[in-house]
């Protein structure tokens, strides 16, 4: 009998991972402000590629909806800008690396 191959692409990314990592420290945090620490943290990626990651770890239930702030104000786009604020759930698994606390630390000095 043939087994079953997995199909699509695998649910481990380095992105996710260091996600993980970086929220574990930090609490909670949104979307703009996770991309802002993740490149002075990790290296170069992109905000496209860190929103997809924190939505896919939604679904996949390593991070979970905080809450949702709808941020009045004069944009471009409108009059409001929708935050949806991210935090750790059950399934995640950080390593509690300290070398991203210690990173974290310099950057906010």
């Amino acid at each position: 009998m043939m087994e079953k191959v997995a199909r699509g692409r695998p649910a481990f990314s380095p992105i996710r991972d260091n996600l993980v990592e970086l929220l574990f420290f930090v609490g909670k945090g949104y979307g703009y402000e996770l991309y802002k620490k993740y490149i002075q943290v990790f290296h170069k990626t992109t905000m496209r590629s860190i929103y997809y990651h924190l939505n896919k770890g939604v679904e996949l239930g390593i991070f979970k909806i905080d809450k949702v702030e709808n941020i009045p104000g004069d944009y471009s786009w409108g009059e409001g800008v929708r935050r949806v604020v991210f935090a750790l759930d059950e399934k995640a698994e950080p390593k509690k690396d300290t070398r991203v606390l210690k990173r974290l630390k310099e950057i906010s000095k």
